[in-house]
């Protein structure tokens, strides 16, 4: 049996023993007085703790474009039911579907029926009215005359006076018959009321039509309409005639300008309705497609910090650490407005901020530390 091991070991105890238990004595031994001992542990005990190196990066406020991000559709920008005024026959030949139209050019016609003849008897009670109304100022002067001569008596002026008015409004009724019957007439033909494409086919001929029955649809699809829907909270940074841009279902990516911000919010979905308008002239934005809309809001003012340099306070709040004049902490709540490639746009701090990059998630408020800045490293 080997009787090393166990010697070694019996002489690190001795040691450790005579260390712990016997120092005063091996320091005697050593030639170190006590006392002195004593004053070099405190000088080797500071009794302030130095202060914590962090590294503070200066940062001012400054303005940012900012955009809203929107979901949305493509909408026709005009879209009319056309309708007959009158009832009759269909006798023209049906427009098909994706037809283009021009601005009064005619979509149905219907048969005139009698409505020529009641145009022309119209006009035969406007002569004839007309000559009574003549009839009645012959007579209404000769009264007159004589009744200034004392042949005739007073109240027969009045009674002459009395026909002529009626014959005028004889004339005047008869004026408005012809009138009324000439509109009967123009309404036999239906024309469009603004250059479109036609949604379906007009009405077939040969069908019957009654009044307020559907002769075609038109829509208008240039320009073109994209309608997204903003959320309380972004619709007060879009003003009407921001710049705006559009990615389409189908890949096409289009731009144009907000021509509509609705004052009144949807009651089911509490959004409120943002229109851009966006050219197509040939006609190849389709009604309907889904798009993302971008547009641009009114400008903001912020702070472009390291995401790194974000940090939370003991409720959980967001926020960045900064130093102040006297290089001590604060802590500072902050908002998010964007991200960007450099980090995040933030706001919710002074216009020129030392906030601290490395080291603020050891630190607390009011913490003393020592000071590199960024700059200087």
């Amino acid at each position: 049996m080997r009787i090393v091991p166990p010697l070694t070991a019996a002489l690190v105890l001795a040691f450790l023993y005579a260390f712990v238990m016997e120092r005063g004595s091996l320091m005697a031994l050593a030639g170190v007085e006590p006392a002195n001992a004593e004053a070099a542990a405190e000088a080797a005990t500071p009794t302030e703790d130095a202060p914590f190196a962090v590294v503070v990066q200066r940062i001012e406020e400054r303005e940012l474009d900012s955009a809203v991000v929107l979901r949305g559709r493509t909408a026709a920008s005009r879209q009319v039911e056309v309708r007959a005024q009158t009832g009759g026959l269909v006798v023209s030949e049906p427009r098909l579907r994706g037809a283009l139209v021009s601005e009064g050019e005619t979509l149905c016609e219907l048969d005139s029926g009698t409505r020529n003849a009641m145009l022309a008897e119209a006009e035969a009670r406007l002569t004839e009215a007309r000559a009574r109304l003549e009839e009645a100022r012959i007579n209404q002067q000769t009264v007159t005359r004589l009744s200034q001569e004392g042949y005739r008596a007073q109240n027969s002026t009045a009674s002459a006076d009395a026909a002529v008015e009626s014959a005028r409004a004889g004339v005047e009724a008869a004026s408005a018959g012809i009138e009324a019957a000439r509109t009967e007439l123009d309404r036999l033909t239906i024309s469009a009321p603004f250059a479109g494409v036609l949604e379906a086919n007009s009405a077939e001929r040969g069908s019957l039509m009654a009044v307020g029955g559907l002769c075609a649809t038109v829509i208008r699809l240039d320009p073109m309409l994209i309608v997204g829907f903003a959320a309380e909270s972004q619709v007060d940074r879009l003003t009407e005639g921001a710049l705006a841009g559009a990615r389409l279902s189908n890949g096409m990516q289009v731009t144009g300008r907000v021509t509509f911000l609705a004052r009144s919010a949807d009651a089911a979905t509490r959004t409120f309705r943002v229109e851009v308008t966006v050219p197509n002239t040939d006609l190849a934005i389709r009604d309907g497609l889904s798009a993302d809309l971008l547009v641009a809001a009114t400008a903001t003012r912020g702070h472009l910090v390291p995401g790194s340099a974000l940090t939370l306070d003991d409720d959980g709040t967001l926020g960045l650490r900064l130093v102040d004049d006297t290089d001590h902490t604060i802590f500072r709540p902050v908002t998010v407005l964007r991200d960007a490639p450099q980090g995040f746009w933030v706001s919710g701090l002074p216009t020129v901020a030392d906030v601290i990059v490395v080291g603020q998630e050891y630190v607390t408020d009011g913490v003393a530390v020592r000071v590199t800045r960024r700059e200087q490293e």
